[in-house]
Order: C-alpha cells, then structure tokens, then sequence
C-alpha cells in the first residue's frame, strides 16, 4: 500500500475513532441541558431552536418567531416531535440548521466562537444597550449572513449575556461538530412496570363501545398536556397522550392536528409514548397514573348506566361547547374527575401550550387564592333543569379567527353569557351559597396563584398573606377556563383568535371572583369594595412555609399547625371570620403534610428572613427594588442549603383591560411572599447568602432607600449573569428540585434574569 494511502487510512480510522469516544447521549446533550436549554426550550426558544433533544439539535432555527400577537394570518405550527419528522420535513418547513453550513464552519460553531471572543468582566452589569429580556428582537442570522450580523452584534455570541462555557465544554462541542455533529439519540424505553400499566390504559382508552370512545375522547382532551407518570415507575420516565395512526404494540405515528379537539380521522388509536427531551419547568405539568387512578376513571366513568345514542362529531359547534359535546357523560364524574386533580388543570392554565403564559396572566392579580364549590350544591350538577338550560350558553370564542367580524362575533358571545349569568343568579338566588358549599375533598381543595407579569405558578394550600381577591370556581367556571386557555387555544393563532381567548378570561375570571363575592357573608365586603382590596396582614413568621390557615380578624394561629408562632392582625371585618371558619377544617387535614424540618443552623435565619415577609412597599421601599420572582440560597454547614422564593406581588387598582397595566400600579402596596421553595420556572435574580450574614442582609434591604443601597445588595450577595460561577449556582437550583421534589423537578428558565 502506498505511503500516501496508508497514512489516509489511519487518519479516517482516527476520524471514526474519534467520533465513536464522543457520544450525543453522554457527551453533547449534558452541556446544552446545563448551559443552553435554559434559554432554548419550548416556544419562547430564541429562533426556536429548542436543544433539549437531539431532534431539536437537529432540527435548527427558524427566522419566524412563534409569539406574535398583530398576525393576521394563522401560522403554520412547528411543535417538535409532532409537526414533522427529520431533517427534510424540517427545512421544508424553513429550519435552517445550525449543525452544518455547506462547507463553512457550522452556525453554532461560529456563535459559540463570538461569545468565547468577548467574555464578560466578571460579576459586573451587562451594558445598558445589551437588549436581554424575552421581548428582544433575535436576527436568527442564516450561515450566510453571519459575518455582517457578527459586526453588527460582536456581544451576540452564545451563551447569550452570560458567563459562558468552560474550556472543556468548548472543547467537546467544537471537536463535535467538526466531526459533523453525530446524534446517537436512544429513545427512552418503558420499563416492564410501565408497560404493564401502558397495556392497561391503552386498552381502557381503545375499547370500541360507544360509552368508551366518549369517555377516552373527553380523557384525552384533559391529559393530553400532561407529563404522566407511572405508580412504580422508573425514576426520571414521563408519558404524553397522543392519538395515532398505528395501534398498540406497533411504533407510534403521532396525528398532527392544530388543537387536541381536532377530526383525527376515522383510523385512530389512543397512545402512551415516552417523553424524549430534557425535562423543563416551565413545561412540566405532572399527572399521576396507576391501578388505583385506573379504578377511579372506572368508577366515576362507567359504574354508572348511562346511554351515548351518537357520537358528537368534531366540528366548530363542538370545539366550542364542550359540556354540549359531552352532554352525554355525567357532569358530576367529569367534575369528580377535574377536582381530583385541581393543581394540574389549573397548572395547565398558565403552564400550557402558550409556554410565554401573558395571553393569561394579564388578566390576573399577582397573588390570589382558588377554591372550588363542592359537586353537591353546584347546580349544573344537580338540577337537570337548569342544565339543560344554560349548556347552550356556554358556548366559547376564538373558533373562527375572521378579523373583519370579530366584534360582531363578540357581541353574539357577550349576549349569551349575560343570559347565562342571569339564569345562574336566578338558580342560585333559589339556594344561595353557604360556607359549606366550599369543596374540601383532597389537599387540592385550596390552592394558591403567584403571578410574576408573564408567567405564574400556582401550589397547593394557602400560601402568604391574605390576598386582594379569591376565586370560587364551580364546574362551568373551570371547565370553560380549562377550554379557553388550553384545549381552544392556538399559540400559531391570529390576532382575532388570541384577543378573543384573552377577553373571554377577563369575564371567566370575573365570574370566579363573584361567585365568591355572592356569598352573603361578603355582602359587606362589597359594600366597603372588597374587589379592589380584601385585606392585608397573613404573616407565618416562623418558619417560612406554606400558611394553610385561617383568614379572620385578629386570630393568633395554633403553633402545632404552624410548626412555629405564627402572628396574624387582619384588621378586617366578620365575613372573613366566618370564612375562616369554614377555611380551617378544609385545611387542617393538609397540615400534617406540608410540615418541614428546619436545620438548626437556619431557625434563626428564617427568623430573621420573615421581618420581609407581607411588608408593603410603604414600610420596606427595597420592595420596588426587586424583580417579581427572586430566589435565595442560603447556604450553612458543611455544603448545605436552602433554597427560597422571594416574590414581589404587584398592587393592581384593576386588571380589566389589556393595555395600560402600568397606569393600574398601585406601587406603594406591592409585598413580599417569602416561601421555602421554588416558586417560579423563571428566576428574575439569585441571591447567595450565608446563614450567618442573613441578619446583615435583611437590615440591608430594610434600610436601603434607593437605587444605591439596594445596588450594594446585588454587589455583595448577588449572582449577576456576568458571575464566574455563574451556572454553578443557577443549576444548582435544579438539581435543589431533584433532590427536594424529584416528580415536578425541571430545569429552571433564565430568560428573565435581570441584569441588576
């Protein structure tokens, strides 16, 4: 052999050699799950690449982004691993890739290349004319243009206005993509305990009867954006509902439809199929399945003899009216069902498919409590009559997205929801409510919202201070925001589709809000305009932890439900004594659950931290100082921490109207929510703190005035972007949630970290 052959040979063996000692799987995908999913996930990816799965990788970028509230044109969708398969299917659709570039340097070689040549001085704010938050413009160059994009933007490179990668990570992701970026993706395999229950559902959701095709569609319209888990399942292993072309024990073949009610076809098969990439928070909406749910569907769904005489069928009528779609199912086991529950359907409200959750949390105060009415006394329930009734004014916008019609539409809509309010007072003025009509079935009875601008998240058992307003949803109430904001919604919708979703919510949220209002023990509440502000002062001072509790006037908390003192001075009037009353039995029952052992090391500093708590800006200006969603880590002993929330909660004299929410600001009534835990999927700022100095830190935020005293705050206990260990702390926040909450744990988004 010649020498020029022989050393040809050995340099491609050396090639494939080194090729096969990098793995995607073990080498690739952990950099960009610790350095790049952060930003790149979901919808709101920047370009959206989303690099949380291979395909994704594979996938690229897209100049389009998929949030734009003035189209007027319905988009095309690109949902991964569900609008097309492979690489061809994806540049059809007009993915660019970022893996290789035609014999240039691949696109994220060269991103990559431009942050590594201008790091970031270390811990120091990143310039004024750095654009970093979600509302950015991206200029998602093609390979083509990336020299004149380089020179217009030399701070653009990746990571993005962060500390960047380490040499190594560099490294491995350069040597990578020179060799051409080899994916090894091992799809995720069902463990023999899993693919039992698998068995078990598919062929409960498959079964050909008509009762059960109603009741698997009904099923699948509620779980379909469900991360579902199994009963002695594998750790880490998540589940997604889909319908598909092939049936059990054959590949599955996703049907791609633009909502989940949709016509499939008249071939199609309800299955179970693994989910393939990194778990995120903010998308990681957790539901439960095993034998004893399976008995419990049978139960609620089939123990009862109750005749389907035709299957509804899949058009606009149908999507719009789902309790006339279903009429046929018994509303009380589709009620039961959703109350088992509660925290995942309403997690879906400002977790779903809009990702970015504005469409929804605009509409929202920051801080409010939900409660349920119970099955029994609700009267869509139990009065057929007035079901019968009211179930044609139930019907929902946003089905037709013509932009030139939209008011005329409206009207029509606002039309039958006036004459469905006034049937619901009429029925109700019958048999007004009373306290115990408040369902307590489980410790999803009671739960608690925190919105942070665009996005919120929710947790069960009352949590803080006594909030500006409450929500009592009865089954209409909840199903119809259900519809509105997830099944109906279309994130690639127009303009006249996304503004019917949002004021349609403002009149679903009015109605929460008055149905508690109607209660007669808050008659005086409304006389003295209890809407604008229900009372201040709940403060669970030691330890920080969920206050499930009472709600009254002067009341001093038992120390055994609060593991610690706890001081409450309400300052307001007997209706929320008399809610209290009924609140404390609901709850009591939850207390024994959510107890928390506090280190010794850190009693004293809980103690301290809560001097923060429920304190409005008035009396602690370092309030108007702070991001909606801070979290702080306070280290003590020997590698230890904790990890908590500290949430500034936004007065609001209203939340009407879709624009001007600045001009509605109530700044000096903004308060703090401390809580021990993770209470966002987007971190706006991190504090690190020694246990030992929280004294020293909580005085400074007590006393700092203005601009330059909270600025000493960040400087000496902030993590700013720009940190050298930057990521050390910030995914250590995830791996806090594996260790203390394996089931819902995620990665966290930064997006919104500000840059203080």
């Amino acid at each position: 052999m010649p020498l020029r052959l022989f050393l040809f040979v050995l340099l491609a063996l050396g090639a494939v050699a080194r090729a096969e000692e990098l793995s995607y799987r073990r080498d690739i995908q952990p950099i960009f799950t610790a350095k790049c999913v952060v930003c790149h996930a979901c919808y709101d990816s920047p370009c959206q690449l989303n690099l949380g799965s291979g395909e994704g990788a594979l996938r690229g970028a897209h100049k389009r982004s998929v949030y734009n509230g003035l189209r007027t044109e319905a988009d095309e969708p690109t949902r991964l691993f569900l609008d097309a398969r492979g690489e061809a299917a994806w540049r059809r659709k007009g993915f660019q890739s970022v893996l290789e570039a035609g014999g240039q340097a691949a696109l994220m070689a060269r991103m990559l290349e431009l942050g590594r040549s201008r790091p970031l001085e270390h811990n120091v704010r990143l310039p004024e004319d750095l654009e970093i938050g979600i509302g950015r413009r991206n200029s998602c160059p093609l390979p083509g243009e990336f020299a004149a994009f380089a020179r217009d933007n030399p701070r653009a490179g990746m990571p993005f206005a962060v500390a960047g990668l380490t040499d190594g990570e560099y490294a491995t992701l350069t040597h990578w993509l020179k060799l051409g970026a080899p994916v090894d993706e091992v799809p995720l395999e069902p463990s023999s305990a899993e693919s039992a229950q698998i068995a078990d559902w598919e062929r409960l959701l498959n079964a050909r009867d008509m009762r059960s095709r109603l009741v698997a569609r009904w099923l699948y319209e509620h779980l379909f954006l469900a991360h579902l888990h199994f009963e002695g399942g594998a750790p880490g292993h998540f589940f997604q509902l889909v319908r598909s072309r092939t049936p059990a024990g054959q590949p599955v073949e996703p049907i791609a439809t633009r909502r989940p009610n949709d016509d499939p076809g008249s071939d199609f098969h309800y299955r179970l199929r693994p989910i393939r990439e990194v778990i995120v928070h903010k998308t990681h909406i957790t539901y439960p399945l095993g034998p004893q749910k399976l008995a419990r569907v049978r139960e609620l769904f089939f123990s009862g003899d109750w005749p389907v005489a035709e299957l509804p069928g899949y058009g606009v009528q149908r999507r719009a009216n789902p309790f006339d779609t279903f009429a046929a199912i018994p509303p009380q086991a589709r009620y039961r069902f959703m109350l088992d529950n509660a925290e995942y359907f309403v997690r879906t409200f400002i977790r779903g498919p809009v990702c970015r959750g504005q469409i929804a949390t605009d509409v929202i105060r920051d801080h409010f409590w939900t409660l349920f009415q119970a099955p029994e006394s609700d009267r869509y329930l139990t009065d057929a009559r007035y079901r019968a009734a009211v179930t044609p004014l139930l019907v929902l916008p946003g089905q037709l997205d013509d932009i030139a019609g939209l008011w005329s539409l409206w009207g029509t809509y606002m039309e039958r929801l006036k004459r469905y309010e006034g049937l619901r007072r009429q029925a109700y003025a019958e048999a007004p409510a009373q306290w115990s009509d408040l369902w307590g079935g489980n410790d999803n009875a009671l739960l608690t919202i925190f919105r942070q601008h665009d996005s919120a998240s929710v947790r069960k058992g009352l949590v803080g201070a006594a909030p500006q307003t409450l929500w009592w949803l009865d089954f209409p109430l909840f199903e119809r925001t259900y519809y509105q904001l997830v099944v109906n919604f279309d994130v690639f919708g127009n303009v006249s589709h996304q503004l019917q979703t949002r004021l349609y919510f403002d009149l679903i949220r009015n109605g929460a809000e008055q149905n508690f209002l109607r209660h007669p023990g808050t008659v005086a509440m409304r006389r003295a305009a209890a809407v604008e502000r229900i009372g201040t002062g709940v403060d669970c001072r030691m330890p920080l932890q969920q206050v499930l509790g009472e709600t009254a006037d002067r009341l001093v908390l038992r120390q055994s439900e609060c593991r610690r003192g706890c001081a409450v001075d309400l300052g307001i009037g007997e209706p929320e004594l008399e809610l209290a009353a009924v609140l404390v039995p609901a709850v009591e029952d939850c207390l024994a659950r959510v107890g928390r052992q506090v280190a010794r090391e850190l009693q004293y500093a809980e103690q301290t931290l809560s001097r923060l708590a429920s304190r409005p800006a008035a009396s602690l200006p370092a309030v108007l100082a702070l991001p909606e969603a801070s979290l702080l880590r306070i280290e003590y002993g020997e590698g230890q921490r904790e990890i908590y929330s500290l949430l500034r909660n936004r007065a609001h004299s209203n939340v009407a109207f879709i624009f001007g929410e600045q001009l509605r600001y109530r700044p000096r009534l903004d308060t703090l929510t401390l809580y021990p835990g993770v209470l966002s999927s987007y971190p706006n700022f991190l504090f690190n703190v020694r246990a030992e100095e929280v004294p020293a830190f909580v005085a400074a935020l007590e006393q700092a005035r203005g601009g330059a005293g909270f600025a000493a705050v960040v400087e000496r206990w902030g993590i700013r972007r720009s940190h050298p260990e930057f990521w050390r702390y910030f995914n250590d926040l995830s791996a806090w949630l594996r260790e203390t909450e394996p089931l819902e744990a995620g990665v966290l988004d930064m997006n919104r970290y500000q840059n203080l």
